[in-house]
């Protein structure tokens, strides 16, 4: 091995001038043993491969995953999320043939993602929060895309409505001295 300009080998990963390392035939022998292993294709199983599709499938995003994610967001006047309040009118997603990425293998598919609800107070103030606190929590799931609201206030929201798991939550089961709503 020679000495290349100013000091540089050919060995790609150490300075191996005679001047600089004396010891290089230790640093030889360190580049031959602690070099990352190389990586051999193999044949994926069968297993493997009848498990990919079942992913790719999974990352759909589909109407549970966005009122699961919607639980999250709850009504400025009640202490109850807007699902088992009943606010959500109608809920649909289609995949977003126009965003970037989109048909890319590798890259997520985005979903363009329209919800029409009501809410238990109509104000302008509750209605910018809801809005804000609904897209916030959409926009942190990687494939939501674009995100339409549509404020219905036809029919109105009614308390019999609620579900009975936000019933609970609110502690309207089992309290005697409540009236039975119907």
């Amino acid at each position: 091995m020679r000495n290349q300009p100013y000091g540089f080998s050919s060995a790609p990963y150490f300075f191996l001038s005679s001047a600089v390392c004396p010891r290089r035939d230790l640093l030889i022998h360190l580049h031959l043993y602690m070099r990352p292993p190389v990586s051999r294709p193999r044949a994926m199983p069968a297993i493997a491969a009848a498990i990919t599709p079942a992913i790719i499938r999974s990352a759909m995003l589909t109407d549970p995953d966005i009122l699961t994610a919607l639980r999250d967001c709850t009504d400025p006047t009640l202490p109850c999320n807007i699902v088992d309040l009943g606010l959500i009118r109608s809920l649909h997603v289609e995949p977003d043939l126009d965003a970037p990425g989109s048909g890319i293998p590798g890259v997520p598919q985005k979903y363009r993602i329209h919800i029409e609800l009501t809410l238990t107070h109509p104000t302008d103030e509750t209605t910018a929060q809801l809005t804000a606190q609904i897209r916030n929590r959409l926009a942190g799931l990687e494939q939501a895309g674009e995100i339409t609201l549509a404020l219905v206030n036809q029919p109105p929201w009614t308390p019999q409505q609620i579900t009975p798991e936000g019933r609970r939550i609110l502690g309207l089961d089992g309290n005697p001295n409540l009236v039975q709503i119907r």
